[in-house]
């Protein structure tokens, strides 16, 4: 995306089981356009075609509705892209209102493999699958606990995690929050982007960026 104009290849079609690629190799799409950029927010148009994407910060872009909200990805996928040679960064362009809390809230999606005792690419896998239920006092409006399920094994076995969590401030009023598993010492950080996607972060905020298969966004079911 560079002087007003884009370039934009998707590949496409049904995913192939235990793979990350498509059955039959999928189809091809090139959409060449005019781009236009209003803040945060690249306006994408080719035809009658039209794409708005939101700028996250220099390592990370989402896809966004024709109202700019952002999109919900599925268990499998995230509307999330990734730079391929990303920089360390706690930028975030968007930030989110603190809404009530209702009694539970699931949020699913796949991730790279990454080692969060070491903050690092986990070479020994290819993805994580998560899924994760927040659960609230509702009438009070404050958090409780959480049941997080997550693997990297085929077929699916989701090893559960228990634990508390609560909402902090971050950096320029953002909302995060963290999860504190009762087995172990070490939090898990998800910044809330809205009320419908959350995204991985470090212990200082940097928010991570994945690879050109999977991101760190949680969309909401």
């Amino acid at each position: 995306m560079q002087n007003g104009k884009y370039n934009l290849l998707c590949n496409y079609g049904v995913g192939k089981p235990n793979t990350n690629g498509f059955i039959n190799g999928g189809k091809w799409i090139r959409l060449n356009g005019q781009l236009k950029k209003e803040g945060n927010y690249y306006n994408l148009q080719a035809d009658n075609r039209r794409l708005s994407i939101l700028e996250l910060n220099p390592n990370l872009i989402h896809f966004a509705d024709q109202n700019k909200n952002l999109l919900i990805g599925t268990g499998g996928w995230s509307y999330t892209l990734n730079i391929n040679r990303p920089s360390i960064s706690n930028q975030v362009s968007i930030l989110s209102k603190q809404t009530a809390l209702e009694d539970s809230m699931a949020f699913q999606g796949r991730t790279p493999c990454w080692d969060f005792s070491i903050n690092r690419p986990d070479p020994n896998c290819i993805k994580m699958k998560w899924s994760i239920v927040f659960y609230a006092d509702a009438r009070k409006n404050i958090p409780t606990t959480y049941l997080l399920n997550h693997s990297n094994l085929m077929p699916l076995q989701y090893p559960g995690k228990k634990g508390t969590w609560k909402i902090i401030p971050g950096k320029d009023g953002r909302i995060i929050y963290e999860l504190k598993s009762d087995n172990d010492d070490m939090p898990t950080y998800l910044l809330k982007l809205d009320d419908n996607v959350l995204i991985f972060t470090d212990a200082k905020g940097n928010l991570l960026v994945g690879n050109e298969d999977f991101s760190f966004t949680l969309s909401r079911k």
